[in-house]
């Protein structure tokens, strides 16, 4: 099973969903798009797979969307998807495709349901949440 994950190294929770995809037994596509950056049809395509918007795959917190006018909502999805192209950091991370489905694993907690395998437990957050406890049932 092929798994690709658009991943941001920075991001705790892209680090949490890449770990708990690698306890599963997979080893995924990691894409840093903050290297590669965002080619047109490809966001389009991860978006209409993950029935996501441009506003609401937009990243608000350390990103450059309030300064760039991107949080007001008069404008438009179209320049919000633009805006996203030319700075890849706008988009949330991180966006899981998997034969499953494809999803914005926000929280981290949502990729087991992409996988083949659950990851056997336990397994913690970077921040000591525990995701999985010992039976592999999902903490809640």
């Amino acid at each position: 099973m092929t798994i690709v994950i658009h991943h941001n190294s920075d991001c705790g929770t892209s680090r949490n969903v890449l770990s708990i995809i690698r306890a599963s037994g997979v080893e995924p596509v990691v894409i840093e798009y903050l290297h590669t950056g965002w080619t047109r049809p490809q966001l389009l395509g991860l978006f209409a797979a993950a029935d996501l918007t441009p506003r609401n795959a937009l990243r608000i917190t350390k990103s450059p969307a309030e300064a760039l006018g991107l949080l007001d909502e008069t404008v438009s999805e179209e320049a919000v998807f633009d805006a996203m192209i030319e700075y890849p950091v706008l988009v949330n991370r991180p966006i899981v495709c998997s034969p499953k489905g494809v999803r914005l694993c926000r929280p981290s907690e949502t990729v087991p349901d992409l996988l083949e395998t659950m990851p056997p437990g336990p397994l913690y957050k970077e921040d000591g949440q525990m995701i999985l406890n010992k039976n592999g049932d999902r903490v809640d």
